[in-house]
Formats: C-alpha cells, structure tokens, sequence
C-alpha cells in the first residue's frame, strides 16, 4: 500500500511521489484552474454590496445629524447629509440595470419632498406615480402623504408595516404626515445612531492613523537592520504535489464542486421540514455547507500527515497558541499594519476600475439579515470556521512547503496570491492579496500559525460588526 504522503522525512521534503500521484495532482490543478477562472469571470456579474454600504452610511450620517454637535457636523456628517443621500440614491437608480425597488423609490420621493420648494411639494410627481404602481395594501401611506392628513402615531405605523421600511423611510415619514407626531425614530434614538456613527467613521480613522505608525515604524527597523531574524519556517514533510493534491484536489474539486452536490439538496430539504425562517435557514446553509466543505481537504490532510515519528516541536501545522498574550498582541499589530495597505489598494480599484465586480454574498446576508440565530450562524462561519480553515491550508501547509524552494518572501507571495484568487472576486482580488500578505508575514516572522488564525478572526470580526452597525 502506497502512503499518500510518501516516505515522510524531517529534514526536508518527501522522496519523490509516484507517477500516478503527480498525474492525480496535474489533473486536479487543471480543474482548480478552469474553476477559478470561471468563478473570476462570473464574480463580474454578482451584485456588489459597496453601493449598499455607501447608502446605509449616508442614511446613518442623515439619521445621527442632530446628536452631532454642531462644531463636529462637517467632519462627521457632512454638511448636508440629506441631500447627498439623495444625489447616491439618484445615482444607484439611474446607473442600475433593473427597476428600483419601490422602497428606494419612495425614499428618492421623501427626500425630494424634504428639500423641495413649496412648489415642488404641490406637484409629488414621484408619490403620484408610484401610488398608481404599487399594490392596494401599501397604497393607503403613499395616499395619505399626497393628502396631507392628521395621523396619529398608532397609524402611522400601521400605514408604514406593509413597507417594511428602513429607520430612515420611518424618520422622514414621521417628519412629513402632520399630526401628533410622537416622537421620531431619531429623536428615539439619537445616542445610539451617534455612537454607531463614531463606530463607522471615528474608529476606522484612528486604526488607520495607528496602523500607519506601525507600519513606518516597521519599516524603519527593516531599514536600520534591527528586525529580529525570521524563525526557519517548520511545517508538514509534504512536497509539491501532495499540497497540490490537497489545494486543487481536496479545497477546490472536492470541497466546493462534489462536497456541495451532495450535501446541499439534503439539506435544504431538512431545512424546509423545519419550516425555520428564510433568514436561519441561509445561516444554518452557509454554515452546514462551509463545515462540509472543511471536511475532504482536512481528511486528505490527516492521511497525508506521518503517523510515526515525533513531529517537530509545536507540531507539523506550528500552532503555538501560547504564549496567548503575545499571540494575540503580534495579530492586532499586524492587522493594524496592514489595514492602511488594503484600504489603499481598495481605493486605487476604485479609480482605476468602475465596476470590478460583486462582493462575497455573504456579507449581503450579514447586512440584511434581522434575525439573531442567522446572524450567529454567520459569525461562527466568518470568525471561527472560515479563519481555522484557510490559515491551515494557505499558511499551514502551502507557506511552509512552498518556503523549502522559494525561501520564506516567496512562500508569503506564493500563498496570497493562492489566497485571493480562490475567493473567486476580482472586485477584492487586491485587498485579498494584501491581506494574504499579512497574514503570510505574521506566520513567517513569528512562526506560529495561530498568530495568523486570530487576525484573520479579528479582520473578519471588524468586517463583520462594521456591518452590523450598518444595517438597519
């Protein structure tokens, strides 16, 4: 019986596979690469969540304006948030492919009315052509604007539940029916949309500022020569072939090509037996599915793997969790570091390419998504699943291995790059590889892949609550 990883030896890499190994691990590549440039090309077409994002920050700033002192009003909002909410609305409108969506249209109209002339108010040309095109039951709200009606608070929102609107829809409908107003959702809530304004503004701003620092201050020691020296890059006594086999063949055709046409109908059929909201039910899919997809590259690995012999000192992967204070402490650093270079790399995409592409759809879902237990499902899948995964493949195995021949920058190089191309986003493509870097050098420096495990959770985490604090 042949082993899959061959004869495992701890100076160096295995002897050379046999023929059908390496024919096995070619075939598998050329899938994996069909694959990926297929998925490349089809992210151009995926809906993309910055234009959604750019909107639910401009309604925050709009919706925050008042609790805002007034000195701090320019920096934090804007000086006319409302008008540039209406001018990005206006924009998205025109610029989509489809017909907006009767909400955005009647949130375009709102804001029309709120900074029109008297004239302007007197024509509603928006209000009347969309009352003669939505349904009977959330006519009744379109009409009672156009009237100019005494509405209690009660009613009111009886006329907005068919809506389902956004906080910012209830404010300026609020502002605009006469009547007993009660109090509106901003006055309601002004401290509470002020501190998630900070959380979305202030906070990106200051890791910026101190990532900057860090970074010129390890640039410095590089250029002083005073950078403590890289620790020799241990990991499993697997070659070329075997991580390919484990990559292309394990990761990609297996884990996200069979692995899903056999799990996901039986799944999906349990999850409507359940009856579970459409909410949970994605959460429970995206995390059923993303475990399962772990499942044939971490088996191949453990066969892979030597069963005799001791394995070096923190074990083949070199998870070496503690000290767990400085683990933790070199992972912020590091993504501080490197958070200045990926919002660069964003902003250079952005002038340089229009419409690069969609974003991941689960961060759409994170950012619609109201219902608690869906948004655990997502976090468990973005902070620990999707981190402990990708780190073992891309700095676990492949950085290690590909270090024996290219040394350790080109392993680093080697495995961002690996790491970008297989979110299958070109849109992100760039701050992907920048990321991958990061995590890349954090291994390679401390030699300790848990280091990489949590600032890839902790990137993921501040995505994640910078998300949250958008939605509605």
């Amino acid at each position: 019986m042949v082993r899959l990883n061959g004869t495992p030896s701890r100076s160096g890499p295995p002897a050379s596979p046999p023929g059908w190994k390496s024919l096995l691990a070619l075939l598998s590549l050329v899938l994996c690469a069909l694959l990926w440039v297929g998925g490349l090309i089809d992210s151009l077409e995926r809906p993309s969540v910055v234009d959604s994002l750019s909107l639910r920050q401009l309604e925050l700033a709009a919706l925050a304006a008042e609790a805002v002192p007034e000195g701090l009003r320019p920096l934090l909002t804007g000086e006319d948030p409302r008008r540039e909410l209406g001018d990005e609305l206006r924009r998205q409108m025109e610029a989509a492919d489809e017909p907006p969506l009767a909400l955005r249209r009647l949130e375009r109209a709102l804001l029309e009315r709120d900074a029109g002339t008297p004239a302007a108010l007197d024509d509603d040309t928006g209000l009347r052509q969309l009352a003669t095109q939505v349904d009977a039951v959330r006519r009744p709200l379109i009409q009672a604007l156009l009237d100019g009606q005494s509405v209690a608070a009660e009613r009111r929102q009886q006329l907005l539940a068919p809506w389902s609107p956004p906080l910012m829809v209830q404010q300026l409908v609020c502002e605009q029916l006469p009547g007993d107003p009660g109090a509106c959702p901003a006055e309601e809530r002004s401290l509470r949309l002020l501190l998630m304004l900070l959380a979305v503004t202030t906070l990106p701003a200051l890791f910026l500022l101190g990532g900057a620092a860090l970074l010129l201050r390890q640039g410095w020691l590089a250029w002083r020569g005073r950078l403590a020296a890289a620790p020799p890059l241990v990991g499993p006594p697997l070659s070329p072939v075997d991580v390919t086999l484990l990559i292309a063949g394990g990761f990609v055709v297996l884990g996200e090509v069979v692995v899903p046409m056999l799990v996901q109908p039986p799944l999906q059929i349990a999850l409507q037996r359940l009856d579970a909201p459409r909410a949970l039910s994605q959460g429970i899919e995206v995390l059923v599915l993303y475990a399962a997809l772990m499942a044939a590259p971490l088996l191949l690995l453990a066969l892979m793997l030597p069963r005799r012999g001791v394995p070096p000192a923190g074990g083949w992967l070199q998870w070496r969790w503690r000290p767990a204070r400085s683990a933790l402490t070199g992972a912020l650093a590091s993504l501080l570091m490197v958070l200045p270079v990926v919002t660069a790399s964003s902003w250079a995409i952005d002038r340089i390419w229009a419409d690069p592409g969609g974003s991941n759809p689960l961060l759409d879902l994170v950012l619609t998504s109201a219902d608690p237990l869906a948004l655990a499902c997502f976090a468990v899948t973005a902070l620990v699943v999707a981190p402990l995964f990708e780190e073992v493949l891309f700095r676990g195995v492949l950085l290690p291995v590909a270090g024996q021949r290219l040394g350790g920058a080109g392993a680093v190089v080697l495995s961002a790059s690996v790491f970008a191309i297989a979110h299958l986003s070109l849109a992100e493509l760039a701050p992907l590889f920048v990321l991958g870097l990061g995590l890349g050098w954090l291994r390679w420096r401390s030699g300790r892949l848990g280091s990489a495990v949590l600032m890839h959770a902790l990137w993921n985490g501040m995505t994640f609550m910078n998300l949250l604090f958008l939605a509605d």
